[in-house]
């Protein structure tokens, strides 16, 4: 039976708003260098990664073990959501001031609005209230545990742990190069916002994010882009009271804006990841439907590690997508990649 609307009104959408700060930056490469299962999938080589390391102070390893444990690179994530901050001077002062009970209000996820009175009971000290927000995050890899760490550390300590992680990173990475980072940065929010004003919010969201096509939801009235280098090629999604927030990728040719045949970043990795046998083997598998990794295991004949390390891969070139333990196929990549190298092939310089 057809359906026909007699409204003449637009569906509601979002608006979406491009920012970009050092301090993000420095945020992500913190969440970056502590994120050991993604490390190798990451456009920083292994011999970058041991060059940053190899330089940090044993009291900087001692704080990125935290970060490691207890993923207080959200917390920072958050803090920096607050307001509007773009030196690191003007973070650590934002941070010395904030009450206890407000710092942890801050630092717990927000969960939709039903749980607002549970967050801010949990900043309280109420455990049952955290032990019901954990019940709600139950399926998120780390919130559960992480909410469990805030709900409990001592505020001081954790205030001087952000502040000092953050000024060890910011001086030790973002300074030595900042120029370059900051018109990265710079470039490709100015050209965002300029094919913003040609796009749908939707529609962009998708081009900017490589593929996610996210439709509006209740109560969410803002999309947040954030611009990042060092955590390429992955978008990192957040939330916060009525704003979802996208740290994308930025664009190859804002790296490198004097090579006119730069391609695009997103292009190379899908490429990179064809360019291999056993790749291949498992994409022709998935075309014929979802597999696990025990599944996917089996039927390659190789270790759960190694199927895994391709799997991932493969996912960060989004040419496969997970939905909860099985792997898919994702059809738009597909319908994408010859027009995405056609594209670059044929528009002129």
């Amino acid at each position: 039976m057809e359906v026909f609307s007699m409204s003449s009104r637009k569906r509601e959408t979002y608006q979406v708003e491009v920012k970009h700060s050092l301090l993000w930056e420095a945020a992500l490469g913190i969440a970056a260098i502590t994120n050991e299962q993604l490390l190798d999938t990451l456009d920083y080589t292994e011999k970058q990664w041991k060059t940053i390391k190899s330089s940090l102070s044993m009291e900087m390893l001692d704080h990125l073990q935290i970060v490691q444990e207890q993923n207080t690179w959200k917390t920072i994530l958050l803090l920096l959501h607050e307001k509007d901050m773009n030196a690191l001077d003007e973070f650590n002062e934002f941070v010395s001031e904030l009450g206890e009970e407000e710092l942890r209000y801050i630092a717990i996820p927000y969960l939709g609005k039903k749980y607002q009175q549970d967050r801010r009971l949990a900043s309280q000290g109420d455990q049952e209230a955290v032990a019901r927000l954990q019940d709600a995050a139950k399926d998120h890899v780390f919130f559960p545990r992480y909410m469990a760490y805030i709900s409990q550390v001592d505020m001081h300590s954790l205030k001087s742990h952000i502040r000092e992680v953050m000024a060890g990173w910011y001086e030790l990475v973002i300074q030595p190069d900042e120029a370059r980072f900051k018109g990265i940065l710079e470039r490709d929010a100015v050209s965002k916002n300029k094919r913003l004003e040609k796009l749908q919010a939707e529609d962009f969201v998708e081009w900017a994010t490589h593929g996610i096509r996210y439709v509006p939801e209740p109560s969410v009235y803002k999309v947040i882009m954030i611009p990042h280098f060092i955590y390429r090629p992955w978008n990192v999604e957040a939330d916060i009271e009525g704003t979802k927030i996208f740290y994308y990728p930025v664009s190859n040719e804002n790296v490198h804006p004097n090579d006119p045949y730069v391609p695009d970043q997103m292009l190379v990795q899908k490429f990179k990841a064809l360019g291999d046998e056993n790749r291949l083997r498992m994409l022709k598998i998935l075309k014929e439907g979802g597999r696990t990794l025990k599944e996917m295991t089996e039927e390659v004949g190789m270790g759960k590690t190694t199927v895994y390390h391709h799997l991932k891969l493969l996912k960060s070139a989004r040419l496969i997508v997970a939905y909860g333990p099985r792997y898919h196929v994702s059809p738009r990549a597909w319908e994408m990649l010859p027009k995405e190298l056609e594209l670059f092939l044929g528009e002129e310089k």
